[in-house]
């Protein structure tokens, strides 16, 4: 004879714990009568003061239920269980009064208290053992619930990190792929990311961009900042690394730069099967940055609001530090230069409302500047 699925249904019944009961009431004899009924089932504790109940509730193995009196002396049933409610460590403990009270009125309070049931005495031990065998089970399931609840916010916290440290890889990845083509540095990817997350906070409450400049967006517009010359990685050395200035025809092909971003990001979108927002805001800023706001910029003449808002943010942030970097062709601009080149391209290369913003921030701009300068 098969004996597994008993010997399996015994393990079951010895591993299960045995629930916790607590017992509050002032009354001696009827604490004796209580435990005597239930510790055949359960682990029984007795209080005789809402305040001992109190002190047992919250310390540990905490009761999976409260058995409480209603009328005693001190607290009164009300009271304690209106402060396990209010506390987040005993406020998931099931309440069941017990009271010689039968009024209606009675019940109703003690229910809005947040108590699961109402037994009248004297008890009736089959009422009471049902009653209490009901709500354990309850209890267990709300538990399981809880902690599965519990879990899969974890999971779904755990998850997003991982996304994000997916998309931070990525955008790292395909920057220091860019580097190494282009004799601009790492920490001119930093300052105009800090330069474009700055213009933007202080852009957020403005009526023109109050609708999109939401924390999401404005950490999207970071992430994506660092690719907006990821074109380059396409551009000829001859010319990407040209020393002096650039002939009309070379030009032409420098300005490809921006449809080669553009391109780049859309495969990258294409292989993975599903648009991603930072992508998405990473090929904006990659193929508009260049646009100006009089529409005589590339690569396609957009004009004031026309050229996304991501890409018009970059183009202050790119041209403020081109400006006071020294490259192979020129040499770096003071920073008062360099504002005032900004502040002359007032609503011909910039939008407007931007510039302005890039006057109130121009010693932020100039701080992030002295904090993540170029090696020597």
């Amino acid at each position: 004879m098969d004996n597994a699925p008993f010997a399996s249904s015994q393990a079951s019944l010895v591993d299960k714990p045995i629930a916790t009961i607590l017992v509050v009431d002032d009354t001696p004899d009827n604490l004796t009568l209580m435990g005597t009924l239930l510790k055949e089932h359960y682990t029984v504790k007795v209080a005789n003061s809402g305040e001992k109940a109190l002190r047992i509730a919250q310390s540990a193995p905490q009761p999976d239920l409260i058995l409480l009196d209603i009328v005693m002396p001190g607290l009164d049933g009300y009271e304690v269980c209106r402060q396990l409610k209010d506390n987040a460590a005993t406020r998931n403990i099931p309440v069941i009064f017990l009271t010689a009270r039968s009024d209606t009125d009675d019940e109703r309070a003690g229910l809005a208290l947040g108590a699961v049931d109402y037994i009248t005495k004297p008890i009736s031990p089959p009422i009471l053992l049902a009653r209490v065998n009901t709500h354990l089970a309850l209890k267990a399931t709300a538990d399981f619930l809880r902690d599965k609840s519990a879990y899969l916010e974890r999971e779904v916290a755990m998850r997003t990190l991982e996304v994000q440290a997916i998309q931070d890889v990525t955008i790292m990845a395909m920057t220091s792929l860019a580097e190494t083509r282009d004799n601009e540095t790492g920490n001119h990817i930093r300052r105009t990311q800090l330069y474009v997350k700055a213009l933007a906070e202080r852009l957020r409450h403005h009526p023109r961009f109050e609708h999109l400049l939401n924390d999401r967006m404005i950490d999207l517009l970071y992430k994506s900042a660092p690719l907006h010359d990821i074109g380059k990685i396409g551009i000829p050395d001859s010319i990407l690394l040209k020393p002096g200035k650039l002939t009309v025809e070379e030009f032409e092909v420098m300005k490809t730069h921006t449809t080669l971003g553009r391109d780049a990001i859309e495969d990258a979108e294409r292989r993975l099967g599903m648009r991603v927002a930072f992508l998405s805001v990473s090929k904006e800023i990659a193929y508009s940055h260049q646009e100006k706001w009089d529409g005589t910029g590339y690569p396609l003449g957009l004009a004031g609001d026309a050229i996304p808002v991501s890409a018009r943010l970059m183009a202050v942030a790119d041209v403020y530090d081109a400006l006071i970097s020294k490259r192979v062709y020129k040499p770096a601009f003071s920073h008062d230069q360099a504002c005032n080149t900004i502040i002359r391209g007032k609503g011909t290369h910039f939008d407007p409302d931007m510039v302005d913003a890039f006057v109130d921030l121009a010693e932020d701009f100039r701080k992030i500047a002295e904090k993540y300068p170029d090696p020597s």
